[in-house]
């Protein structure tokens, strides 16, 4: 079946980097644009960044320069480095799966999704 599990989470102080994996199995990655969307405590869900099938970019504004998403189809894993972390970086980070070609932001477009991964930013 569809799964997407996401790794490498965790505490880390501000100024602090951290690459977040996304390993995915039943479904070929390379067809599918991938996501990674966070929620923060009392917050709805916030899309970070997207790559698409032919690694086309795209990120909030707010962690543009700071943060790379990438992918490995090969080995079945979309990864985002984050680097100079903020205390504003802390939630919970998903990847989805789009579901359909649409506008990325929307969760709505999404039909798989992880567990998610615990990123804290704190000194």
């Amino acid at each position: 079946q569809v799964q997407l599990v996401e790794s490498g989470g965790g505490l880390v102080q501000p100024g602090g980097s951290l690459r977040l994996s996304c390993t995915v199995s039943g479904f070929p990655l390379e067809r599918y644009h991938i996501s990674w969307f966070r929620q923060a405590p009392g917050k709805g869900l916030e899309g970070v960044s997207c790559i698409s099938t032919g690694g086309t970019t795209y990120y909030l504004d707010s962690v543009k320069s700071r943060f790379t998403i990438s992918r490995d189809n090969a080995k079945h894993t979309v990864h985002l480095r984050m680097n100079n972390l903020k205390p504003e970086d802390t939630a919970v980070y998903y990847c989805a799966r789009m579901g359909s070609v649409g506008a990325w932001l929307d969760t709505g477009e999404y039909d798989y999704w992880g567990q998610g991964t615990q990123v804290t930013v704190s000194s």
